[in-house]
């Protein structure tokens, strides 16, 4: 298991405060919640049950016979109210109640509800008890959960979001690797842990893609449209949406020109999927150039679906036609590096924010983002609560970070009419002699070589 230490970390000091608590626990299975949810239960009293689909009395009727057999009692009354008053710790000790895919309950069973405000209140198990209240229906328990519990939300601790891995975290997954070969993985397949299991960490990157992606029998083949699947339905208009937006159509207009549906069914398509965290609007960082930005744009924020519908989904049918290793070097690898750049911005963010936590930042930001501009952006402005800026440049594909792409930058910068009081520029490769000269002058400005410092 690839271990989520400081989720781990969150869970322990919860459940060393004193009184009862309730916590909401959600994201993609593939996550490992569950595994996260047992290494935390491991050397704690816990009773776990798993709430599959099925009907409200069902539901009863399982949990009361899980709950005689593991504490050896019987169990007469079919309430939640009974159930919650003969679990026990035993000892004394903190009970945790462990309910996953708590949502096929709550969905059928408004008292479950009420029942577990009881227990939160110590008005059915006198104990101290910790509730984690787990699911995999991320979409659900943010768009239908808080209204179900509506004024109770109080009564909640709070609710956690188990998302990808975070590329420092990923980094720590593939100790041999260097940090192009983990930048490869994170724009690859992305810091989902499931999706890390899988990953060869004794091959490179064209093997990992030709076995597990291109392959028809690897681990990845069909995974986007399986995840895609589980979740929607009409998957003919989502490919196709999704497809369109992958070849570099980010506006609603341009995916009009492209599919053929009309806008208000594209509209309500793209906010299921980003309802399901698979799409996402982008929203350039708001400067005084605000009629020189872009508007109104969308991407696929899910990093291997991204990957999919950009490289393969394409042209399956060559793929089962040419094999594996012709397609890699026919439609991957020389536009490999150009789609990586997306990535590497995201993964200087994330430097820059640990930068900031540590307090090694001439500013302390308050804010981060990106200008999209007509003729140009700028890859990271990053802004104190007084609008002193810190402007980034991220090299990650050209063999140099030159004094030319600076001026670019420059340009940019007066079509977004904001002004800089840092700048630090990043490149995974080198620095021309040029620029290094330049710099060595001007102590606004720090050069970054990614390659040492993550």
């Amino acid at each position: 298991m690839i271990e989520r230490k400081a989720e781990l970390h969150c869970l322990e000091q919860l459940y060393e405060q004193s009184g009862n608590q309730i916590l909401v626990l959600y994201g993609r299975k593939d996550n490992q919640g569950r595994q996260l949810v047992q290494k935390f239960c491991r050397e704690k009293r816990a009773f776990y049950y798993y709430a599959p689909e099925v009907s409200a009395k069902a539901q009863k009727d399982r949990m009361g016979r899980e709950i005689a057999d593991y504490y050896q009692i019987s169990v007469s009354d079919e309430k939640y109210d009974t159930y919650f008053k003969r679990i026990r710790s035993g000892d004394g000790s903190k009970l945790v109640l462990v309910i996953e895919e708590f949502q096929n309950i709550l969905k059928k069973d408004k008292q479950f509800l009420d029942s577990l405000i009881k227990l939160r209140d110590k008005k059915l198990y006198p104990g101290p008890v910790m509730v984690l209240l787990c699911s995999s229906d991320v979409s659900w328990v943010e768009q239908e959960l808080p209204e179900l519990f509506g004024n109770m939300s109080r009564k909640l601790r709070g609710m956690m979001k188990l998302g990808e891995l975070r590329f420092m975290e990923l980094a720590k997954c593939f100790p041999d690797y260097n940090f192009r070969q983990n930048v490869e993985v994170y724009g690859i397949v992305g810091g989902v842990p499931e999706f890390l299991r899988h990953w060869d960490p004794n091959e490179n990157q064209k093997v990992n893609i030709c076995r597990n992606i291109l392959s028809p029998d690897g681990y990845f083949h069909n995974k986007a449209e399986e995840l895609i699947r589980s979740q929607l339905r009409e998957l003919s208009v989502y490919h196709t949406i999704l497809e369109a937006m992958a070849s570099g159509k980010r506006k609603l207009n341009e995916l009009y020109q492209e599919t053929g549906f009309s806008r208000a069914k594209i509209s309500v398509y793209l906010k299921n999927l980003m309802a399901f965290d698979v799409v996402e609007k982008v929203y350039s960082f708001e400067t005084g150039g605000w009629e020189n930005a872009q508007k109104g744009l969308y991407q696929i924020k899910d990093t291997f679906i991204n990957f999919w519908f950009k490289f393969v989904y394409p042209h399956l049918s060559e793929l089962y036609r040419i094999g594996s290793e012709e397609f890699y070097e026919k439609h991957i690898a020389g536009e490999l590096e150009t789609y990586l750049n997306r990535y590497f911005i995201k993964i200087c963010m994330e430097y820059l924010e640990y930068l900031n936590h540590e307090h090694k930042l001439p500013l302390e930001l308050h804010k981060m983002g990106t200008w999209i501009g007509k003729k140009g952006n700028i890859d990271i402005i990053a802004q104190n609560s007084v609008r002193e800026n810190l402007i980034c440049l991220c090299n990650w594909s050209a063999p140099e970070l030159t004094f030319e792409m600076c001026q670019e930058l420059f340009a940019s910068m007066e079509q977004a009419k904001v002004a800089a009081n840092f700048y630090y520029l990043f490149t995974a490769t080198t620095f021309d002699k040029k620029l290094v000269k330049m710099v060595s002058k001007d102590p606004r400005i720090l050069l970054v070589d990614m390659n040492q410092a993550i």
